[in-house]
């Protein structure tokens, strides 16, 4: 059978195709070669050489010949397809309907095919990228993603489904819907000899077919959840009369605890009084399901039995065993037939109609609303003055995107569909009005106009909290982890700047290894500095507030403002009189400054103004901020505000995400907005964003206002004199990091001291029991394995009530002595320090101690 033709012009062209022909090119180069090497041989050397054996030669590449083109015929030989060649086998992958990608198992990447293209964030600056780097912007996947890596270089198949809120890259910007995608990795069988082994990637997205899942699951939970508290009782029983299921409504009839009922634990015959069971357990002989009406007494657990209807069906399978039986229960206690208890029904219904918390209309066949009850007017911000409400159509009052839908439903009702799905909608009144419609069909009367009924919640308020808990969600999980990040960092930077400077100590500004040295450290104290900006997203930074005149401090830091945005940028400052106090960190609030300044430098490439405002914002004010999360109070506002190229909302909604950043690769470490977030956040303040593309961007910081209390002085730091570091105290040294605590070892006996150490809490209490508890200082790590250092220091404080103790962490002094009890006694020193910090640390405690002493 002939191959079908492929139509060129449709034909998915793979990203990428490196081919693998090149050995056999060089062959042919080879042989011809030969030939010519041959040829000239014959031609310069052809006297001197044997007539006879110059036709056996050529007697041999003629059999050699002949042999070659049988074997092309017979199909032995074959020539090398050129790389363009769309064959069948090509032409299945790359019409795959997922992503494709063939790599070697070092990464290196053979072929895409043109699905895999379409991923956001798949194709670079033109060039393809490997699935993990596809991955490697999405912390929900960086384990699946790191599984799949293993499995590639191993060799080994593996799938994994991978959960990503937004999409590849945000390729759904600001949006909190979680996409799905399936990636697996496999092993390629061997093309070539010599070659490296392949893998096959493939990237499918699945985000439909969960939502399918996950959509019949809550339809199935939700007809569960109407059918449980239905006015009507319901069971189910299998062929032997075992009570599969019943709902809530019948359990509480029946007296029954439903959280604690078990399938086939009751039987017909518990619940229904005397020969009735066998009633509900016939079925008819045909298998015609039918249902059958039966007046009958069902017996509570208690003993007593009750008057109910059931309407019940029963058929018998094609092998003539009773199938399931279904049955609804109406309960018929009450004497509904008395005028009295008609009136009585319809004063309560009224009082539901009315007083329910949510909207009521019934609607005609048409959808112009017929009645409504009485917060309809209020939830749909209908005004009684207006034209009325009678006959409009209903769909005129949502917004125009969500019309389409609300026409469905009600067709679906028309219909006389039981099941139809809730429609959200926006109002037409209020962009940020929010609305759930639930519709159903309505009972048909001669005469009577409604056909239709629709239930509308007021959804404003609980869009707008799922929102804030989303991103108030996604911002502390980031910032957890780079708090933790960070703190093991800290950890590794103690001791590279340690054992550097206790390299500088025997290497002298005039050694040749001096300068080395000095690069290793200052290198380590930019780390250092960067592990700082991500405890201050997280809040785990050590901060020193003091009180601030805002307006004052801002005004000294104007001139390297200047200095920072150039010539071509007008810098303004703008004050009110007067501004209250605020209570924070000067070196963090500047940095708060100078990154926000920086940032708008950069959206004016063009040039352009920067101002700067202060004033303050009342209480009273405060409330009149639409602002989400921010409780009124009085504040001091500080503004930011430049008119560069500004930020579409897709951008506001990730601006403070540690590593994100708008700028060009290599210009920007992604941790600015997120640095001066956290600070803010820390520092118990406020800061949103005001953006509008093309005008410019205000980004305002709210400040709690400074109140001193009754008596309060402001104290005054003075600088402490340089004194001698040296000392012979006993030191007993708790840390669980070998380099950390070799580092500070070492540091401490240069100066003197006579240190112990111990590698966790069980091995200190072990040496202060051999040292009989005479040491004058201990310092530790805060966490630890099995016993962290809070622990570690009860336990002493029952032999040593007044031992003196230095806590060192990579976490914020405010974090660490929240989990001690007793603090009174204990000193704090942040990672990572240095020879000299830890130094002048102990010197200071133990000198303390003397005072004391004194």
């Amino acid at each position: 059978m002939a191959p079908l033709p492929l139509d060129e012009d449709n034909y998915p062209n793979p990203l990428l195709n490196r081919g693998r022909s090149s050995a056999g090119l060089w062959r042919v180069v080879a042989l011809a070669g030969f030939f010519i090497a041959g040829a000239v041989l014959l031609a310069t050397m052809g006297d001197r050489i044997p007539a006879d054996l110059i036709l056996v030669f050529l007697g041999l590449l003629a059999v050699v010949g002949v042999f070659c083109l049988f074997a092309v015929a017979a199909g032995l030989f074959r020539f090398s397809a050129s790389e363009d060649t769309q064959t069948l086998s090509r032409a299945v992958v790359d019409s795959l309907p997922f992503g494709a990608l063939v790599t070697d198992r070092e990464g290196k990447i053979s072929y895409v095919n043109a699905h895999y293209g379409e991923f956001a964030g798949g194709v670079t600056d033109g060039v393809p990228v490997s699935v993990p780097r596809l991955f490697a912007g999405e912390p929900e996947a960086s384990e699946a993603v790191y599984r799949l890596a293993r499995a590639a270089r191993d060799g080994r198949p593996a799938i994994e489904d991978i959960r990503i809120i937004g999409g590849l890259g945000g390729s759904v910007g600001g949006s909190t819907k979680p996409f799905w995608y399936r990636v697996g990795v496999r092993a390629l069988p061997t093309i070539d000899e010599g070659g490296k082994p392949l893998v096959l990637w493939t990237v499918e997205d699945i985000t439909r077919d969960r939502e399918r899942q996950d959509n019949a699951f809550l339809e199935l939970q939700r007809a569960i959840d109407y059918l449980d508290h239905a006015p009507a009782g319901f069971f189910s029983a299998d062929a032997q009369g075992r009570v599969q299921y019943l709902n809530s409504t019948l359990a509480d009839w029946l007296g029954y605890d439903l959280a604690e009922f078990e399938s086939t634990t009751i039987r017909l015959s518990e619940i229904v009084r005397g020969d009735g069971a066998s009633l509900l357990m016939r079925g008819r002989s045909d298998g015609e399901i039918r249902t059958e009406i039966i007046d009958i007494d069902l017996v509570r657990r208690n003993g007593t039995s009750f008057p109910v209807r059931l309407m019940h069906r029963a058929a018998r399978l094609a092998d003539g065993e009773l199938g399931e039986t279904r049955t609804l229960v109406l309960d018929r206690r009450q004497g509904a037939d008395k005028e009295e208890a008609l009136r009585a029904s319809e004063v309560r219904f009224s009082r539901f109609f009315n007083d329910t918390p949510f909207a009521i209309a019934t609607l005609d066949k048409s959808g112009r609303i017929v009645r409504t009850n009485a917060p309809f007017s209020r939830i749909f911000d209908w005004s009684g003055g207006e034209q009325s409400i009678d006959m409009q159509p209903m769909a005129d009052l949502l917004a125009e995107t969500n019309r389409e839908a609300f026409a469905k439903a009600i067709d679906a009702a028309l219909a006389g569909r039981s099941e139809i799905e809730p429609v959200d909608a926006t109002l037409t009144r209020g962009s940020d009005h929010a609305v759930r419609l639930y519709v159903s069909s309505s009972e048909e009367a001669e005469g009577a106009a409604e056909r239709i009924n629709v239930y509308a919640l007021d959804m404003t308020e609980q869009r707008k909290l799922e929102a804030q808990f989303a991103q108030g969600q996604k911002m502390q999980a980031v910032g957890q982890l780079a708090g933790g990040v960070a703190h093991d960092f800290n950890n590794v930077l103690t001791a590279i700047i340690g054992f550097a400077d206790l390299l500088l100590l025997k290497h002298k500004p005039g050694d040749p290894s001096f300068a080395d040295l000095m690069s290793i450290k200052n290198s380590a104290n930019r780390a250092a500095g960067l592990t700082r900006q991500l405890l201050a997203f997280s809040r785990r930074q050590t901060l020193r507030p003091q009180v601030l005149e805002v307006p004052g401090h801002l005004d000294d830091l104007t001139v390297l403002l200047k200095r920072l945005i150039g010539e071509q940028i007008t810098l303004g400052v703008e004050h009110a009189n007067p501004v209250w106090p605020v209570k924070a960190d000067l070196v963090q609030l500047e940095q708060v400054v100078v990154n926000l300044v920086v940032n708008a430098r950069d959206a004016m490439p063009n040039g352009g103004t920067i101002t700067l405002r202060t004033r303050n914002v009342t209480e009273q004010e405060s409330q009149g901020y639409a602002y989400r999360g921010m409780p009124a109070a009085d504040y001091v506002l500080i503004e930011v505000e430049d008119t560069g190229t500004g930020m579409p909302p897709e951008i506001l909604e990730k601006i403070f995400e540690p590593f994100f950043s708008t700028k060009e690769l290599g210009k920007g470490t992604g941790l600015g907005l997120s640095t001066v977030y956290g600070i803010v956040k820390q520092s118990a303040g406020y800061i949103y964003t005001d953006s509008v593309v093309g005008k410019g961007t205000t980004f305002r910081i709210f400040l709690p206002r400074y109140v001193p209390a009754e008596g309060e002085a402001t104290v005054k730091q003075v600088a402490a004199p340089v004194k001698d570091l040296t000392g012979h105290e006993r030191i007993l040294l708790v840390e669980d990091e070998d380099s950390v605590r070799s580092f500070s070892a070492r540091a401490l006996r240069t100066t003197g001291y006579e240190v112990f150490e111990a590698d966790s809490g069980d091995e200190a209490l072990d040496v202060l029991e051999e040292l009989d508890y005479k040491i004058d200082l201990m310092i530790s790590d805060v966490v630890m394995p099995e016993m962290d250092g809070p622990t570690l220091l009860t336990k002493v404080r029952e032999h040593m009530p007044d031992l003196k103790v230095i806590f060192v962490s990579g976490y914020a002094e405010e974090n660490v002595r929240q989990d001690i009890a007793d603090n009174q006694s204990v000193e704090f020193l942040p990672k990572p320090y240095s020879l000299d910090q830890i130094n002048s640390k102990v010197k200071d405690v133990l000198g303390k101690i003397e005072q004391g002493a004194e």
